[in-house]
């Protein structure tokens, strides 16, 4: 699926190149100790699955009032989820917007809650990588819009699951403290706090935006772009930005 930022994609041999270049700053501590910064949903972690789970548990609940509607959720699959929930809902067919209201509702409900995270897949490579980072130094910050009432549990079972470091020296976890606050502004809150935990050498998320804030308050690390799914309306990415849509390296 083409995405607006899919022309700034690095082609595989240069995405190889600039992942590997960022492991080896890694191993390097002359400018501090390393910290890389990842966001989760759509940087490291595919969530479609999670979106699709949750429609075939609607599908169920609709299947005597609303087969035919049950048949059309039935039918979601992953690869074609995109970012909005009512878009999911034409694209599969369903216009009715009674049954978008209450498809809505069932879905903010449990997508933002522990126990559908473990739906959630990794983008491809990023667990790998993650792991390298690490093994080469780094502190891993995992950085998410997720927030502590709600997700914080769920997410770090994810990652523990998936093969992710987490719960170990040099590793963390931060949420935000509440599901209602804006996730930028959260992360325009947190990015000034992340130099005290060394120098921060990466930054990953799939947000145009939170790339952009996290490049200005640490103007000396390399922001990479996720080209997967991001909010609508991106701001223009900062012309030092890195665009991937995947972890994988070129052996």
């Amino acid at each position: 699926m083409s995405t607006l930022f899919h022309e700034k994609r690095l082609v595989p041999l240069e995405r190889t190149r600039l992942l590997r270049s960022i492991v080896e700053r890694a191993a390097d501590r002359s400018e501090g100790p390393p910290v890389i910064v990842f966001d989760l949903d759509g940087t490291l972690m595919d969530n479609r699955p999670r979106v699709v789970a949750i429609l075939h548990e609607l599908a169920e609940e609709w299947r005597r009032k609303h087969p035919h509607a049950a048949g059309l959720l039935e039918r979601a699959s992953p690869d074609g989820i995109v970012y909005g929930f009512q878009d999911n809902l034409r694209r599969l067919g369903i216009d009715d917007e009674a049954l978008h209201l209450h498809a809505f509702d069932f879905w903010r409900a449990r997508f933002f809650n522990d126990p559908h995270i473990r739906h959630d897949v990794e983008v491809p490579g990023a667990s790998q990588y993650a792991r390298d980072c690490h093994a080469a130094g780094a502190t891993l910050v995992y950085l998410t819009g997720r927030d502590l009432p709600n997700m914080a549990l769920g997410s770090f079972a994810s990652l523990r699951d998936l093969g992710f470091p987490i719960g170990i020296i040099g590793t963390e976890l931060v949420v935000k403290p509440r599901f209602e606050m804006p996730d930028t502004e959260f992360k325009r809150s947190v990015a000034p706090q992340l130099s005290r935990l060394g120098q921060v050498i990466a930054v990953f998320d799939n947000e145009a935006a939170n790339c952009n804030l996290l490049l200005g308050c640490h103007p000396r690390c390399t922001a990479v772009f996720l080209d997967t799914q991001c909010a609508p309306d991106p701001p223009p990415l900062d012309a030092r930005v890195q665009v991937i849509h995947t972890f994988e390296r070129e052996p």
